[in-house]
């Protein structure tokens, strides 16, 4: 029964996390990717293989990057001065305007 409690808890806390069910304001993320352009590309697909093609990536494996260089948990010195300045919501945003491009292809096996 304890368990059981426990477990409810942990859920109505996941339910009620802003950054657990993040939707982002695409417009404000388009806004925002000025800066990304000059080594993602101007619609995140990159013309040189030094640096990822961002469009189409999962939003949210987007945000978990994004977040990772901001706290240095990903060493990438260029990135964590880009993100160092942006708020959670502009990460958010980011990431779902990403997120809404063609880019990236899942390969059907």
């Amino acid at each position: 029964m304890k368990q059981l409690r426990v477990m409810i808890f942990a859920m109505v806390g996941m339910a009620l996390s802003t950054s657990a069910f993040a939707v982002g304001d695409i417009q404000a993320g388009k806004e925002k990717a000025t800066a990304c352009a000059a080594c993602h590309g101007v619609d995140g697909v990159s013309a040189s293989p030094m640096f990822p093609t961002i469009a189409g990536q999962h939003a949210d494996y987007m945000l978990h990057t994004l977040r990772g260089y901001q706290s240095g948990q990903r060493n990438n010195p260029v990135m964590a001065g880009s993100v160092a300045g942006l708020s959670d919501e502009d990460m958010v945003n980011l990431a779902a305007y990403f997120a809404s491009l063609d880019g990236l292809k899942t390969l059907k096996k």
